[in-house]
């Protein structure tokens, strides 16, 4: 049998590839917090009651796990976007740019994550 493209056991991840397998995953968690965004709205509609719980829900250790999760994939989703952005008016396709994008785009997904946290919480108080 004829080893399947790209063949797993020959093939060893680069950059460019995981960005792009992380690309479709963070669609696909940004979609599942919309959706739980709409599930706080309707929540905060019905009263008090299932306010609370999801709100509790949320500030749980695994809530913020899972909110925090969430913004670094709307952000890494972002970035990624505007990377694309310039690939469709054909900039920046020089292999160094390549790559140097990239790490651009994980570093400032990391910096927007943190940053939204931190003015999160400094706002909180």
């Amino acid at each position: 049998m004829r080893p399947r493209s790209p063949n797993i056991q020959n093939y060893r991840p680069q950059l460019t590839s995981v960005l792009s397998i992380a690309n479709r995953i963070t669609a696909l968690i940004s979609t599942a917090a919309i959706i739980a965004f709409v599930a706080w709205l309707v929540a905060a509609l019905l009263g008090p009651r299932p306010y609370d719980a999801l709100y509790a829900a949320a500030a749980s250790p695994v809530g913020r796990a899972v909110l925090v999760i969430a913004t670094f994939a709307f952000f890494l989703h972002l970035c990624g976007s505007i990377r694309h952005l310039f690939w469709d008016v054909m900039i920046g396709f020089e292999l160094r740019t390549i790559y140097a994008s990239g790490w651009a785009v994980v570093a400032a997904s990391l910096l927007l994550t943190a940053a939204a946290w931190l003015i999160g919480l400094a706002v909180k108080g």
